[in-house]
């Protein structure tokens, strides 16, 4: 039998048995429609490859143990110093395995961009408005892996037991023991005892390489079906409606692309770990108790958190023979407080406006303005708090006294913001208004022209219909969107030639 025959034979068995033809044939032709933003969740698919890729290859040479040895490695100046086998199987790692600093180097740039990746992702969605109707649930499996990648940044950062991850360390058990009532039994059960205890690089090694990389793997599947089960949201444009998809088919236009831009980010990655160095653990040293690292900060994307406590005042109030630590309780109430908002945003707008349609095209963000000036005023709270957690670096940098930067922070936390959404919904407005000037009288060409009675006037050009439908569309009414068959995919290129592929789109 030839070997096309055999072929043949091995597709029927596999059909027969998984319906590997009939799922090829309705979800390979899935169309996707071609824009530039649509590329950032696939920016965070991909740093999370690489991301469990590296960290498989780590968890052959490190040992999640808090054990006091005594190095002698390719390490000089810390050979004879006492330290944990966490932290010298990361020297061993950095200096002594072959590309082990360029893999460990690439591990954590490449949670940096995923992180970065997925708020930026989020944001695009915020500002399009692709989280209505029907999408509410994916957007909180969105939400749950930002979320979850928070504290998996946070339990991968602590893992080496350096001076610096050490200190972040201290600053989680400060937070627990400020939780009234239980504080302490939760700093004690998760330490394992007194502070730094002597399991907890082991019980956050088990959450970082096993639990929470599997629930959002399992999140990143249900994220990805949920994607082809609504079909994708696009850009309002001539011929795209409520119940179609213009685009290139899944197989072989855009796998082809994803996989060329796997590998573009994969590089960019690997240029990045060789190049840049990242959390050179040499330097800090062991972890010791009674040592804190001069200029501590943590990763990016939880400065916001420590910023919330700089700049708190150190406020304690004591009741029935209780202190209350204020000055901590409150930023760590008010920390998932900042994201629980963003989690629940959908639903609070469904609520505030009414609308219970079914939504597949996306908004420009002038024409939601009070949303855009919401989301731009929450990134501005977010910087001026990420500014807050490094308050003794900017007051090093400019030469100012640290008071003064702490109370700029505090003032800019209430004052940004609010003049942020200002300006940013006035800037829509204005942009929005400018858009109803094009639609009425057209674009300026340039040319003057003299009227018969001697005035001086601009000839104006009419636009043209493509550019005409996107600058209304968000005033013509919404279509009903059904659930049956005329909903349609127009795969292939976008021009003359569009195929049509019925059933839902991807």
């Amino acid at each position: 039998m030839s070997a096309a025959g055999r072929g043949e034979r091995l597709a029927d068995w596999f059909d027969g048995r998984l319906g590997t033809h009939t799922l090829g044939r309705k979800y390979l032709r899935k169309v996707f429609p071609d824009h530039w933003s649509f590329l950032l969740g696939e920016i965070c698919l991909y740093s999370f490859v690489v991301l469990v890729l590296t960290g498989a290859y780590l968890t052959l040479f490190f040992h999640p143990s808090m054990n006091e040895v005594v190095y002698d490695g390719s390490y000089t100046p810390l050979n004879g110093v006492r330290m944990s086998e966490a932290y010298a199987s990361t020297l061993d790692i950095s200096f002594d395995v072959r590309g082990g600093l360029l893999i460990r180097q690439l591990h954590h740039w490449a949670a940096l961009v995923f992180v970065a990746g997925m708020l930026t992702h989020m944001m695009r969605h915020f500002f399009t408005g692709s989280f209505r109707k029907p999408r509410e649930v994916n957007w909180l499996f969105g939400w749950l892996l930002l979320f979850l990648g928070l504290f998996e940044g946070l339990f991968g950062y602590s893992l080496p037991d350096d001076l610096l991850s050490g200190t972040g360390l201290r600053f989680v058990h400060g937070a627990l023991l400020s939780v009234p009532i239980v504080g302490t039994y939760l700093a004690m059960f998760l330490f394992g005892g007194e502070f730094p205890g002597d399991d907890i690089v082991a019980r956050f090694y088990a959450l970082h390489v096993l639990l929470i990389p599997g629930v959002m793997a399992a999140l990143i599947v249900l994220h990805l079906l949920l994607v082809v089960y609504h079909k994708h949201t696009q850009f309002a444009g001539p011929g795209r409606t409520e119940r179609n998809v213009v685009g290139a088919p899944f197989m072989p236009v855009y796998l082809a692309k994803a996989g060329g831009f796997f590998f573009l980010v994969s590089g960019v990655l690997a240029l990045m770990a060789a190049v840049a160095t990242i959390n050179p653990v040499w330097s800090y040293g062991p972890y010791r108790a009674d040592q804190v690292s001069t200029g501590a900060q943590p990763d990016w994307y939880l400065g916001f958190a420590e910023g919330l406590v700089r700049i708190m005042p150190g406020w304690e109030i004591t009741l029935w023979g209780h202190t209350l630590v204020l000055g901590v309780l409150i930023p760590i109430v008010v920390f998932p407080l900042l994201l629980v908002f963003i989690g629940v945003y959908p639903f609070l707008e469904a609520r505030f406006t009414g609308d219970r349609h079914e939504h597949h095209l996306l908004d420009r963000p002038r024409d939601r303005p009070v949303r855009t000036a919401i989301g731009a005023a929450w990134i501005s709270l977010y910087l001026v708090l990420l500014a807050g957690g490094g308050n003794d670096i900017a007051a090093t940098r400019f030469h100012l006294s640290i008071n003064t930067v702490t109370w700029a922070v505090r003032i800019g936390m209430f004052a940004v913001p609010a003049a942020v959404f200002v300006v940013t919904r006035r800037i829509c407005l204005g942009l929005r208004e400018r858009d109803r000037e094009l639609v009425a009288h057209g674009r300026p060409t340039g040319v003057i022209k003299r009227l018969p009675h001697g005035e001086y006037v601009e000839v104006h050009e009419p636009l043209d219909p493509a550019r005409l439908h996107t600058l209304t569309a968000h005033e013509r009414p919404g279509e009903p969107v059904g659930h049956g068959p005329s909903r349609r995919a127009v795969a292939g290129p976008l021009r003359s030639g569009r195929g049509r592929t019925p059933g839902r789109s991807g």
